[in-house]
């Protein structure tokens, strides 16, 4: 299906419907830190339009991080998905930029830091929607999550289950 003006606001819509109620929860993150910050020296946020749970993993990101987040809130969201070539089917909420890959979603930092310690020949990493319990989101995690691949050979499929 075409990506149209109408598809890309009703998508952006739902997620800060689906954003705002997952966020009013609160998440235990401290399950999902590192015991080591993962060293980066360049990392870009772009945030969702209203998206609470959007600045929350960037709080998380910066506990967990060694080095500056710089965060954005564009006026297309879709647009940086589309630059960054992140399949529809994996769109979340924000999308992060850090080294010489793109995280899209609630993605943990250990996946992060496992992403910048092998380096694989891929564009990036995705938690697709914003499934509740993770980095960022309220609720509690109700069943394992699979992070897909973004780019290279085995784009779309699962680079790690937790």
């Amino acid at each position: 299906m075409p990506l149209t003006r109408r598809t890309a606001v009703q998508t952006l819509v739902t997620a800060s419907v689906f954003g705002v109620a997952g966020c009013l929860g609160s998440s235990n993150t401290r399950n999902w830190d590192l015991e080591e910050k993962a060293a980066v020296t360049n990392a870009q946020q772009y945030n969702a339009p209203g998206c609470g749970c959007c600045k929350q993993y960037a709080s998380y990101l910066r506990n967990n991080i060694d080095g500056e987040l710089t965060e954005t809130v564009p006026d297309d969201i879709v647009s940086i998905k589309e630059k960054y070539n992140i399949p529809e089917s994996l769109h979340s909420c924000h999308t992060l930029v850090l080294e010489d890959y793109v995280v899209e979603g609630h993605v943990p930092a250990q996946v992060v830091a496992k992403l910048l310690t092998e380096k694989p020949a891929i564009e990036g990493v995705a938690l697709p929607g914003m499934p509740a319990g993770t980095p960022g989101m309220g609720g509690t995690k109700q069943e394992s999550w699979t992070i897909y691949v973004i780019g290279g050979d085995q784009a779309q499929e699962k680079y790690v289950e937790i």
